[in-house]
């Protein structure tokens, strides 16, 4: 006769089956993840083999004079490639997009301004520092002239390539333009750096994830260009093709075209478990993979500009915190530096709408000068990390605009701000050089700026966990309230249901298990 008997030991033995198998698929799932890496090492990491020994080459066995005489020996041989740098964003610093609501215009770092400088509307001369090129003053630079593209800002090699402080473009006196020549090869992460490291006006101040601890990175700072990570250069990602970068900097761009995304290395389906890959419908890599950034080296989060001018015994003077920062400049204000930075979170469909020189706005709110589309509905839309800078910033109190300053100028008398601490001069000369009015009368407003974050990747095991985003207080996504997030929002109907269904999982346990000790006492009785 069959024995029916309850076995009490069936229980635990079934739980540690359950138990071996996770712990099984766990060592699977991180073996395939390790797997993946290896792979993406293999095929990003691999060095590049130059074809060319430039150290041979005649034409570069010269003493240059000019640096447009390395660049046109660079075209003797390059031929077509100058053509290629004439069309893209960084020498233009601008590109024809369509924005709703404002139809087909140019936007880029040419006209656009931010609340960290600015802009660079009258001072050319110093901010071009950071443009591939030489000789870009003032409004009337030659964008045509390929003689005076900057190959070498990019190319170098050497190590010892800088540009001029205040110099429009053009190499330190000391650069040696022969050696810098013969070392060129594949951009590196020194190269890019040499520029995205230190817009703003020093290391880590406008982007937050981009700075130069990433050079000697370990793979909790990135696990992509750690040493002991991926130890990717940036181009192993940011390809380019006929000298057009991919990836967008939505400071100052406005189309969802030529993007960069996690998904081209891997893949639309990441994740061994179901439930993650379906968060990526709606919800970026970044969002989980980067819970903070700044993890080095602090970042600017907030700059008053209206604190600028304040001098002693009649000299600009500077204040710093215990770690070096700024917090205090005369030439620019009050700032302040936070490190290990928790992101904002926003949707974002890839595209993006600015302030234009000469819009209108509200001193009693807070102005936008970037905003960042899309909302849960947005098919396109995902949730994205972002840093907020936020800043006071000088404004016209009678046109109602934010005001373009005149801001550098090599000496004293010429009206930029950082010589001759007037606002009012600088705000005169800035606007004329941008063709736009000037009332003569100044007051500062309240701006922000959003900077998604897309560095600082942390490996798998630093990524948020769920209870970050899906709890009642606290959640990360606290802000984001156009759609029903579980475990953060609450909603009577469905929680009445929820708490029905888990009583009637235990009483149908509870019934069970009585059913199961019945049968075996009957099963005893009989044998």
């Amino acid at each position: 006769m069959k024995n029916n008997r309850f076995n009490p030991l069936g229980v635990p033995i079934f739980i540690g089956a359950m138990l071996v198998i996770a712990v099984v698929g766990q060592l699977i799932t991180q073996q395939r993840e390790s797997d993946s890496l290896e792979r993406l090492k293999i095929q990003y990491a691999k060095p590049h083999q130059v074809a060319v020994d430039h150290q041979k080459l005649p034409e570069l066995q010269v003493n240059f004079k000019a640096p447009q005489d390395v660049t046109r020996a660079c075209v003797s041989c390059h031929t077509e490639r100058h053509k290629e740098l004439l069309n893209s964003s960084h020498w233009k610093w601008a590109r024809e997009v369509y924005i709703p609501g404002r139809g087909v215009t140019i936007v880029g770092k040419k006209n656009m301004i931010n609340n960290f400088c600015i802009g660079i509307g009258s001072n050319e001369v110093s901010c071009t520092r950071c443009h591939a090129g030489y000789g870009w003053e003032d409004a009337s630079f030659d964008f045509k002239n390929w003689e005076n593209i900057d190959c070498l800002v990019c190319h170098d090699n050497s190590g010892q390539y800088l540009k001029s402080r205040g110099g429009a473009g053009y190499p330190d006196s000391q650069t040696d333009l022969r050696l810098a020549a013969q070392s060129v090869a594949l951009p590196t992460r020194d190269n890019c750096g040499s520029c995205h490291f230190y817009s703003g006006g020093g290391n880590n101040v406008k982007h937050g994830d981009l700075e130069e601890a990433i050079l000697t990175a370990d793979r909790n700072v990135d696990v992509h260009m750690a040493f002991d990570g991926g130890n990717l250069e940036c181009i192993a990602c940011h390809e380019a093709e006929n000298h057009r970068m991919l990836g967008k900097l939505y400071s100052v761009s406005s189309m969802n075209r030529n993007r960069m995304n996690c998904e081209k290395c891997h893949g639309d389906f990441p994740h061994s478990q179901n439930i993650l890959n379906e968060h990526t419908i709606k919800v970026a890599c970044q969002t989980c993979h980067i819970p903070e950034f700044a993890k080095v080296n602090a970042t600017k989060m907030y700059w008053d500009w209206s604190q600028a001018g304040k001098l002693k015994d009649g000299k600009a003077y500077s204040e710093e915190d215990e770690d070096g920062n700024d917090i205090y400049l005369s030439i620019k204000g009050a700032f302040k530096w936070e490190k290990h930075v928790k992101p904002e979170y926003v949707w974002f469909n890839g595209t993006a709408d600015h302030y234009f020189l000469g819009d209108k706005v509200d001193k009693t709110k807070t102005v936008k000068m970037n905003s960042l589309n899309g909302d849960y509905r947005d098919r396109d839309a995902k949730i994205i990390p972002v840093k907020v800078h936020r800043s006071k910033q000088i404004y016209d109190c009678c046109n109602k605009t934010i005001i373009q300053p005149k801001l550098y100028a090599e000496e004293k008398g010429r009206g930029g701000y950082w010589k001759d601490f007037d606002w009012n001069i600088a705000a005169k000369l800035g606007m004329e050089a941008v063709n736009e009015a000037y009332s003569g009368k100044y007051c500062f407003v309240k701006t922000e700026m959003s900077w998604p974050v897309n560095h600082m990747v942390s490996p798998k095991e630093g990524a948020l966990t769920c209870t970050e985003c899906h709890t009642r207080t606290g959640s990360r996504l606290a802000s984001l309230t156009d759609f029903y997030l579980p475990g953060r929002d609450s909603n009577r109907f469905v929680e009445i249901i929820g708490k029905i269904l888990l009583i009637l999982s235990v009483i149908g346990v509870l019934i069970h298990a009585l059913m199961r000790i019945i049968a075996s006492k009957k099963g005893g009785a009989q044998s």
